[in-house]
């Protein structure tokens, strides 16, 4: 089943585009999606546990993806 991670700030430089599209077998979890993004060129560069979004809704990486979903990959962000 096809999926799509969007990627924003650091992270979308680190894949080289603001978003992927991932083949991941039925069942999938978000932990199994990550995995998958770690397997990209610049995947090496997401930190253990990055805050992910299943659409537009905050996730756990044990929450179940489905075919068509949109996941969001969650830069670290600071304020003033």
């Amino acid at each position: 089943m096809s999926v799509t991670v969007l990627l924003f700030a650091s992270y979308a430089d680190a894949f080289g585009s603001p978003s992927v599209s991932l083949e991941i077998a039925p069942g999938a979890t978000v932990a199994d999606v990550l995995a998958a993004c770690r397997q990209h060129p610049g995947g090496d560069r997401l930190p253990a546990a990055p805050m992910v979004a299943v659409n537009q809704r905050y996730a756990a990486v044990s929450t179940p993806v489905h075919a068509g979903d949109e996941v969001a990959l969650i830069p670290p962000v600071a304020g003033g």
